[in-house]
């Protein structure tokens, strides 16, 4: 089949380049040409295990290119959109869905496929076929078929889980169920299961709230640690055992592209809100301010002027080993201290930051945050760090650090217990 990938963003490269693999022949359309200029000489713009590789070979054996030309995509048998659709002042933004889907109208003929990938709030993919059919005349079931095919994956793993990760895809009709899932089983050895697209959107967003609101009772457990004197790592690691209790891991912040805007996606059509939901995102939220309160408090026991203070923040990523900043709480942390000290330094081994190495960051210095779970800050060496600092403050929003370091004044979140 000839497939048009719309949006080679985190999930529309590597979903391009595994349906390439399948042996499809697949155009990618990308707005910046910059972009399209990097795949299309076999790089990515994206930092992915495998990614490199499998797009060299693709592009290499003629299987996948990229354009910034709508016509280039016209007459595809099938059409991805795999574009953005954020969060503006607490509301979705479906205006680039909305243009890719203008676009997919301009080009699309009698037969083809659209399967919207994007995460949107229920009732969208209705909304989009019925736009297709007012553009065009065409009539969704019978003229064309849609259907909402929301990805499952994680960024680390995103090749092993397109592939074995089981699937939802929800059809306009059911006709467009099974077309998608015909298509998508040229790849996909897990388990695809149909259903309707509205039912399919709100699995997703069910999927990824369940998980921010859990998150978001183990920072409130956290918050409660402190009050208590414990080590809430080590109550979790405890309450864990019990066969019927998966309590997940506090720190300073959700971030990503899904935890903390799907809660509001699903939201965002709601004649009624109970409460929970909205509750969990503020308390996610409001984490980066509670580790502000941590730093602000270890300047008092170390004697140092907020404003006088120099902090070197380590990690700029949301999720470790990874150079995804997408809604990052450490960027939100950066944020709330600005204005409050005197320079805020970073460093991140995979997304860059002011100083090209912990070393050159942390000389003369006055704190530390730790604000991503990159491997490699588990393995530093306080003692060497330390004896460049100014003062030796330490503050932990990721569970890096099992023991606080001889000679720091220490703070943790959910360490209730120093």
């Amino acid at each position: 089949m000839r497939i048009a990938v719309i949006g080679l963003g985190y999930i529309g490269l590597p979903t391009a380049i595994m349906f390439a693999s399948a042996g499809h022949e697949v155009v990618g359309l990308e707005i910046r040409e910059d972009i399209v200029k990097k795949l299309n000489s076999g790089r990515a713009h994206i930092a992915e295990p495998e990614v490199e590789e499998r797009l060299r070979r693709a592009v290499e054996e003629g299987k996948l290119r990229a354009t910034t030309n709508p016509e280039d995509i016209k007459g595809a048998d099938a059409f991805i959109i795999c574009v953005q659709t954020p969060l503006k002042d607490g509301k979705v933004d479906l205006s680039y869905l909305e243009n890719a889907v203008r676009t997919v109208a301009g080009v699309i003929e009698r037969g083809a496929l659209v399967i919207i990938e994007s995460t949107v709030p229920p009732g969208t993919t209705l909304r989009m076929a019925r736009l297709i059919e007012e553009l065009t005349g065409l009539k969704v079931g019978q003229d064309f078929h849609m259907a909402h095919a929301p990805e499952r994956v994680m960024p680390g793993r995103i090749f092993h889980e397109l592939v074995y990760n089981s699937r939802i895809i929800g059809g306009v009709t059911p006709e467009s169920a099974k077309r998608a899932e015909i298509l998508y089983h040229s790849f996909v050895r897990g388990e695809i299961l149909l259903t309707d697209a509205t039912t399919a959107e709100m699995v997703k967003l069910m999927e990824n709230t369940f998980r921010d609101v859990n998150i978001a009772l183990a920072n409130e457990f956290a918050l409660l640690a402190h009050q208590y004197g414990v080590n809430v790592i080590e109550a979790i690691r405890l309450a864990n055992t019990h066969p019927r209790v998966s309590i997940h891991w506090p720190g300073i912040g959700v971030g990503g592209h899904c935890l903390p805007k799907d809660p509001y996606l699903l939201l965002s059509g709601a004649r009624e809100d109970f409460g929970l939901i909205r509750k969990a995102r503020e308390i996610n939220e409001d984490m980066p301010l509670f580790a502000k309160d941590l730093l602000f408090d270890a300047f008092k026991e170390a004697g140092v002027p907020r404003e006088d203070a120099i902090v070197v923040v380590l990690g700029l990523a949301y999720k470790g080993d990874s150079d995804d900043t997408r809604n990052s709480p450490a960027l939100a942390f950066i944020e709330a201290i600005e204005g409050d000290v005197a320079d805020v330094r970073t460093y991140d081994p995979f997304v860059g930051g002011t100083h090209e190495s912990v070393e050159k960051a942390v000389k003369g210095a006055d704190a530390i945050v730790i604000a991503t779970d990159h491997s490699i800050f588990r393995s530093l060496n306080w003692e060497q760090l330390g004896r460049l600092m100014r003062t030796r403050i330490l503050v932990d929003g990721r569970h890096v650090v099992k023991d606080p370091p001889k000679g720091f004044v220490f703070r943790g979140i959910g360490r209730g217990d120093v």
